[in-house]
This record gives structure tokens, C-alpha cells and sequence, in this order.
């Protein structure tokens, strides 16, 4: 879409406010609305001011004009608001050079996606996440001085079996592990997510498959088309919005959490991608389960790097409360065709187009930008330096000898651990300027305020282990 063709989409559509959005560090959408009668031709080539100082691990107040750059090809009119409004996703740029602000999440996966077409290794690159969320009716929490609680409320969840509920209790409802995927009355949340799928679609999001998954208490999935590095985080990001946004409708509450229930599954981001070059699937070959050597190298690139990556792909707390064994998460650093227990699997296609890896160890609090980004650099790496991730694993991870076990490398088991890697192995996320090592030092920073809070806290639990001794 032209600069025109949106003028005139403003007109036709009778648009009354324009929404320019952009994605934080932590990956959370920002937005700032302007009537649409303000926005013109010249609005559209000189973007919007704004204070990039009031945005957590961006610039101090001594240097804070930021201009968003909105890109006309994004353009979709939101579902939610009262009065018709075009939403924009935008560039962070710098007034002073015109170029895209080195800590602008968006920005950094333009600069991935211009690195690849320097290196000559490829043109494009493909990205299909599967985010996995819960639907709760409801959830409360505080933290205080006085203590600490959570509380998650759900009719479909396997604890509230003896609970009271207006309407009686129907005794339908999946129980742990018990949701992959039984139909109705025990999958209450078909026709929430057929409203998501519907609004997705209208934002032009097409929609592959929409499921309950594995956990009890509404976790769910909504599959969606893959597309290109920025495109597909951009997406991403309308997923994530339209997701939140749905529940709320419904009076329910959505959560991307990675780990909101103890003892059952967390959501995970399963990463689908492949690299073309003229039109050319690179990942389609001979080898292991129908993969080149290309495609090899970037997984050994991958695993090579993966707990760096794990500070960008597992950017909470929580998100190592996921990546425990025994739920379905993919904590051993190993690549196998169709087995899920490993942290890389080749799914299982005819056809050479289709041929891709998944990288199953992100999960879906993961800014998109970055988190593609990062992935798309480490397998890079893996290429030109011909790394050979070893001999796939074909077994149950879950369940080797202990001899066996001890020789799999694992994920990190905190963020503060990731943290530590990501400092130390960064070099391969700088080339060609993608992420700057200012850009990595602010990331670490504000990560390393979650880490202390968490610290601090003193948690529930601890006053079971501890109170009486």
C-alpha cells in the first residue's frame, strides 16, 4: 500500500483517527491517536514526534524527540475502538540521522532482514510463531509488604469441580493435561476463539488452525500463516492485541504468561523458519529428514548460541518456570524430525517448499522483533561458520539413562543465567550492525531490574519451607 492508496483508504473508510503504534524493549505495544484529518501525504513522509525518554530502556530526558515513522503497508482498521480508527505500525527513528533508532525493537529486525541480503547467503527469511495463551475468567493478585498471593478463577479448570457457579456446575471441563483437544462443553472457549480468528482476519492476519491445547483452566492456540521477519512480528503483535482484546469483550481475562499454573503445561512460541534466496527453499536437501546442509548449519548455529538467545526468546522470570522437564518443554539443546521433546524439530511436510525447522524453547512474552531476529543471526552464524549441530535425537528425551542425559546440553534455568550468556556471547547478534552492544547493555540493564525485584520478593512458598524451622 501507497502513501495514496492510504489517504484514500482514510477517505473510503471513513476513518476519524489514525493510531501510530510502536513495540517497546519488553515487547509491549505503545500508541498514540491523532484525528485523521491531520494526517496528509506530509504527515505520512515526516512521521510523529514523540518522548522517547518516557520509554522504559530508551533515551534519558537530555535527548528525548523520538519520531515514529509509520508504515503505510501495515495499515488496518481496529476491531475495538468506538469511533472507526486506522491503526499504523511505525519505525522509531532518529530526527538527527533519519535512521532507525538502534534500540527500536522494529528497527533492529529491519536491520536482521538488510544483513541477510548482505551476506548473500539468502534473500528472505520466514518466520511462523505458534504463541500459545490462557483465557481466564478472571485473576487477582498483590504484592505488598503485608505478603504476597495469586489467584486465577476459572469454570474450566479441573480445580473448580466441587465450586458453586450461577448457573450450576455442568462438570465439563478438561482436567491436567487433559486439553489437547476434546470438543465442546469441555473446550468452553471454541466461540471466543472463533471471534479471534474472525477479528484476525479482518486485520489481515490469515488464520491456518485455532485449538485448545494441553493445560486445563483455557489454554489455547490460534495458528496463524507464516510470513517475513518484520511482517511476521508485526502480526505477531496484532495477535497478542487482538487475543487481549477479545477476552476482554467476553469479560475474560488473556494471558501470553509463560507459566501462570503450577503442575500443568506452560505456553510456549514455537518458531517455524526458513531462509530462500530467487525464490528457493535453502532448508530443502538430502540430508536428515529432507534438510540441506544449510539448513544443518543454522540449527548448529542455534544450539550453538541458544542460551544467549534464551535472555531474548525466555525474556522473564517465568518463563524458566516453563522450561522444566516433565510439561512438554523443550529444555535439552538437540534437533530430531517430528519428536517434540527436542528443543529443534523438523516437522514432518511433502513438499520441499514447506520444509522448514521449529525452535520450540520461546515462549510467547518474547518481544517478536527481537526474538526473530536473534534466532534468524545465531542460525547465520551457524552457516558461515559450518557449524554441524551433531547427530539428531531420536529418543524420548524425557526419559534417557542418566549417562545419556548428562551429555545433552540444556537451556538456561533463569534469566539471570541467560543474562549471563547474552553478555558474554553477543558478538554474533552486532554484525552488519543488526543489535548494537548499547543497544544489548540496556536490554541486560532493564532485564536485571526484573531479576532484583523477583530476588526481593518474598514468596508463598517459602514461607511453607521455612516458617517453622
Amino acid at each position: 500500500m501507497t502513501p495514496q492508496d492510504l489517504i484514500r483508504m482514510l477517505q473510503e473508510k471513513e476513518v476519524r483517527f489514525v493510531d501510530f503504534r510502536f513495540t517497546d524493549i519488553r515487547g509491549k505495544e505503545q500508541h498514540v491517536g491523532v484525528p485523521a484529518h491531520t494526517v496528509d501525504l506530509d504527515k505520512l513522509a515526516e512521521g510523529h514526534a514523540f518522548d522517547g525518554s518516557s520509554i522504559e530502556g530508551w533515551k534519558g530526558i537530555q535527548a528525548s524527540d523520538m519520531q515514529l515513522m509509520p508504515d503505510p503497508a501495515s495499515a488496518y482498521i481496529d476491531p475495538f475502538m468506538e469511533e472507526t480508527t486506522l491503526v499504523l505500525t511505525c519505525d522509531v527513528i532518529e530526527p538527527a540521522d533519519g535512521k532507525g533508532y538502534d534500540r527500536d525493537p522494529r528497527s533492529i529486525a529491519r536491520r536482521a532482514e538488510a544483513y541477510l541480503q548482505s551476506t548473500g547467503l539468502g534473500d528472505t527469511a520466514y518466520f511462523g510463531p505458534e504463541p500459545e495463551f490462557f483465557i481466564f475468567d478472571s485473576v487477582e493478585w498483590k504484592i505488598d509488604m503485608s505478603g504476597a498471593y495469586s489467584k486465577i478463577f476459572s469454570e474450566e479448570a479441573a480445580w473448580s469441580s466441587a465450586d458453586k457457579f450461577p448457573a450450576g456446575n455442568t462438570g465439563h471441563r478438561p482436567g491436567v493435561k487433559g486439553g489437547y483437544f476434546p470438543v465442546p462443553p469441555v473446550d468452553s472457549l471454541n466461540d471466543i476463539r472463533v471471534a479471534m480468528c474472525i477479528a484476525l482476519e479482518a486485520c489481515g492476519v490469515p488464520v491456518e488452525v485455532h485449538h485448545h491445547e494441553v493445560a486445563t483452566a483455557g489454554q489455547c492456540e490460534i495458528g496463524t500463516v507464516f510470513n517475513t521477519l518484520v511482517r511476521r512480528a508485526d502480526q505477531t503483535q496484532i495477535l497478542k492485541y487482538i487475543v487481549h482484546n477479545v477476552a476482554h469483550q467476553h469479560g475474560k481475562t488473556a494471558t501470553f504468561m509463560p507459566k501462570p499454573i503450577v503442575g500443568d503445561n506452560g505456553s510456549g512460541m514455537h518458531v517455524h523458519q526458513s531462509i530462500w534466496k530467487d525464490g528457493k527453499n535453502l532448508f530443502a536437501g538430502n540430508g536428515y529428514a529432507g534438510l540441506s546442509e544449510f539448513a544443518l548449519h543454522y540449527i548448529g548455529g542455534i544450539i550453538k548460541h541458544a542460551r544467549a538467545l534464551n535472555a531474548i526468546t525466555n525474556p522473564g522470570t517465568n518463563s524458566y518456570k516453563r522450561l522444566v522437564p516433565g510439561y512438554e518443554a523443550p529444555v535439552k539443546l538437540a534437533y530430531s524430525a517430528r519428536n517434540r521433546s527436542a528443543s529443534i524439530r523438523i516437522p514432518y511436510v511433502q513438499s520441499t517448499k514447506a520444509r522448514r525447522i521449529e525452535t520450540r524453547f520461546p515462549d510467547p512474552t518474547a518481544n517478536p522483533y527481537l526474538c526473530f531476529a536473534a534466532l534468524m543471526m545465531a542460525g547465520l552464524d551457524g552457516v558461515q561458520n559450518k557449524i554441524h549441530p551433531g547427530e539428531a535425537a531420536d529418543k524420548n528425551l524425557y526419559d534417557l539413562p542418566p549417562e545419556e542425559d548428562a551429555k545433552i546440553p540444556t537451556v538456561c534455568t533463569s534469566l539471570e543465567q541467560a543474562l549471563e550468556y547474552l553478555d558474554q556471547d553477543r558478538e554474533f547478534l552486532t554484525r552488519g550492525g543488526v543489535f548494537s552492544n548499547d543497544f544489548i547493555d540496556a536490554f541486560i540493564a532493564l532485564k536485571m531490574e526484573e531479576v532484583q525485584r523477583f530476588r526481593m520478593t518474598t514468596h508463598p512458598l517459602e514461607y511453607e519451607m521455612y516458617y517453622s524451622l
